[in-house]
């Protein structure tokens, strides 16, 4: 456990979910993605908690949080996360997100404004109609590769072909979707993989992919988002644009250079710069 934090445990909307959480100051929820855990946070959430009250979750189906059969559409996801800052004391808090956790996070500010003060998305953005330019089948070397979409259609496949083989996926994300792979440790490593390498678990980690159409149709019914918001890409994404399009009246963007998809491992200094002039 990182010095300054404590682990703990929440029953909300149904679930547990496990959270990290150290710091003083304003409240700011934080979540990684796939296939990560809280810990893809670790080299952020130090320096954050110097000006922050961070709280690190691990939502629905990840890391240490209950793995229920269903409810991963991220509209559900984000009452998960509503009621666990409301059972905190909190009645407004800062949100950020990276990959699956920026969807979260987006939907967290979507469905419950009045408790949002500032989202911060990074390397992650709603999924609406345009998710079909996105989904292609057939990618081409260096392309945006999205195996894991469609391998999550398919029910109950992910477990039987990957339980006890996880390490193999978390070491390909590594090597084809980082720019600097050596930046994500053996230790790093280890964890997310011990942590989805169980058949409920990788039910539950492909779930929230499963649940891509339903999250396609509740996007597309939100209104703008009024609060200050901000997204963050590496050098070379330039998907956050075109699919934050029409999704925020006061948007902001900015690049994280010499990093590739896992920018809170690869660059935490850059995006702790970024967050911290953004949240203020």
């Amino acid at each position: 456990m990182l010095e300054g934090f404590e682990d703990r445990y929440a029953d909300v909307n149904g679930t547990r979910l496990h959270y990290v959480i150290g710091g003083e100051g304003e409240p700011l929820v934080l979540m990684d993605g796939f296939p990560r855990t809280w810990h893809g946070l670790h080299k952020i959430m130090t320096p954050l908690a110097k000006h922050f009250r961070v709280i690190a979750v691990d939502y629905r189906g990840q890391g240490e949080s209950d793995k229920p059969e269903g409810g991963y559409d991220k509209k559900n996801m984000a009452k998960d996360v509503y009621e666990l800052v409301r059972g905190l004391g909190h009645e407004q808090v800062n949100i950020a997100g990276g990959d699956i956790g920026a969807m979260v996070a987006y939907s967290f500010a979507a469905n419950y404004p009045q408790a949002t003060k500032k989202l911060a998305l990074w390397e992650g953005a709603p999924f609406s109609q345009r998710f079909q330019d996105f989904a292609k089948p057939f990618p081409r070397p260096g392309d945006l590769n999205l195996w894991i979409y469609p391998l999550s259609q398919v029910d109950g496949l992910p477990a039987k072909l990957l339980a006890g083989r996880f390490r193999h996926v978390i070491d390909w994300s590594a090597e084809h979707l980082a720019l600097h792979p050596e930046r994500i440790s053996e230790e790093s490593r280890a964890i997310y993989a011990q942590a989805y390498d169980t058949p409920e678990a990788l039910t539950a980690g492909f779930g929230v992919f499963h649940t891509f159409h339903q999250d396609v149709v509740d996007n597309d019914s939100y209104l703008p988002l009024e609060m200050p918001a901000l997204a963050i890409a590496n050098q070379g994404a330039d998907f956050m644009r075109p699919m934050m399009e029409g999704k925020a009246n006061d948007i902001r963007y900015s690049g994280i250079e010499d990093s590739g998809h896992f920018v809170a491992e690869e660059q935490p200094e850059a995006l702790v710069a970024e967050l911290e002039k953004f949240f203020g």
